[in-house]
């Protein structure tokens, strides 16, 4: 496959879905390409960037068709997030950021709820935060303890979360809190909608980090917020459902966001090793060059059929579509770091000046292998489920049924 191919044998899309993938790299080429450097300069939100991907009908992908939006395919969001991510991290999150923001409430808000905030969600009038992480509390969803009680008028909130994206610009979160005195563990949690102006909420000075500038994140502290009825998400119990449903989807959007970063930054490698001269003939004329280019190559659409593939199981509603999404986050965004070191590195000192996007590729690809659960935390996703799947599966064939399993331990 070439490096900027537009076509791959796994995406069938229908002629809606291949107009609105065309818009999206139009938008790169002459958009969001350009205005990449600029945007990350700085750490504040890139409203001019949202605005477009509103306008656009971009955001709208992320929604279901009876609310508003165009109800898009996995395969297609995956395609959409990878284009973007090729020249910019900010486009792609903002993207992403749908789906942690929005997806429970689309999952469990009443008609009525939905009908208050679904229309202003998808034109960017107004924007959700997902606030979930907490200061003892990250992947593992379990152990939060952001709190809520019942009482006659609604729900009451209490606790504290960190590393929220848009925090500071959300005029609504999605707040998973535990009853308080109920059961431990996944049962015991809730989601619900909280505006921000409530009485109670309060919102942090923004977090300076590393890269991934154009999407800040702060922290959000409730303070005996007091929620009505309506707020809650589906029913009392099913916070960790809608949370889990939730990180599948957006650990498959930083999959997609790690490809499209590596496949952008080996098309800037590539290119420069193709006109960059030494001791008289280009760069990319060195066998040793070639090989690196030809690993990351054959790497990189490893990881791309991987991807791809999780997305159609998504879509598919298969079974162990989560491991999957374990596996795809995990080797694409490791493989994006790799990558992208490498090709700074064909790039010499050039690679390493901020003048090029290779030095904003690096601080931006350490963050996909840190969001939505570390690299460690989906290596120990998979390897359980890899030995609960070896237990409940026949002995290998060639192991006959005289075989003696002791001699495991020889």
């Amino acid at each position: 496959m070439a490096i900027n191919d537009a076509t791959h044998p796994l995406v069938k899309l229908s002629a809606d879905e291949q107009a609105m993938l065309n818009k999206v790299t139009r938008l790169v080429i002459e958009k969001f390409g350009p205005q990449a450097q600029a945007v990350a300069q700085h750490d504040v939100f890139a409203w001019d960037t949202f605005k477009t991907l509103c306008n656009e009908g971009v955001v709208a992908t992320g929604f279901p068709k009876d609310c508003g939006g165009t109800d898009a395919s996995m395969i297609l969001r995956v395609r959409i997030i990878e284009e973007l991510a090729s020249v910019c991290s900010t486009a792609a999150s903002m993207i992403t950021g749908t789906d942690l923001s929005s997806r429970p409430i689309v999952a469990g808000g009443s008609t009525e709820l939905k009908a208050q905030v679904m229309a202003d969600l998808i034109s960017g009038k107004k924007q959700s935060a997902f606030a979930l992480t907490e200061p003892s509390a990250g992947s593992d969803v379990a152990r939060l303890s952001t709190s809520y009680t019942v009482n006659a008028n609604g729900f009451q909130l209490n606790g504290e979360k960190k590393f929220i994206t848009r925090a500071n610009v959300a005029d609504m979160f999605v707040a998973v809190a535990r009853l308080e005195d109920g059961p431990a563990g996944g049962k015991g949690l809730s989601a619900f909608l909280v505006p921000r102006d409530a009485p109670g909420v309060s919102v942090s000075d923004v977090i300076p980090k590393m890269g991934w500038n154009g999407v800040p994140i702060a922290m959000i502290s409730f303070d005996k917020v007091q929620l009505p009825s309506g707020a809650l998400l589906g029913k009392e119990g099913q916070g960790m459902m809608m949370a889990q449903d939730t990180l599948l989807r957006a650990r498959i959007g930083h999959a997609a966001i790690a490809l499209g970063r590596a496949r952008g930054a080996l098309q800037i490698a590539a290119q420069y090793a193709g006109h960059r001269q030494v001791s008289g003939q280009s760069v990319g004329a060195h066998q040793g060059i070639q090989w690196m280019l030809a690993e990351m190559t054959a790497q990189i659409e490893a990881t791309r059929c991987l991807v791809y593939s999780t997305a159609l199981r998504y879509d598919n509603q298969d079974k162990d579509v989560s491991v999957h999404g374990s596996m795809a986050k995990m080797l694409a965004t490791d493989l994006c770091m790799k990558v992208v070191v490498d090709c700074l590195q064909i790039m010499g000192g050039n690679g390493y000046l901020k003048a090029w996007p290779l030095e904003r590729f690096m601080r931006d690809a350490k963050m996909n292998q840190i969001g939505e659960g570390t690299s460690e935390v989906h290596k120990n996703l998979i390897g359980r489920h890899v030995m609960s799947d070896a237990a409940a599966i026949a002995r290998h064939p060639c192991l006959d049924a005289n075989f003696d399993p002791d001699l495991f331990d020889v």
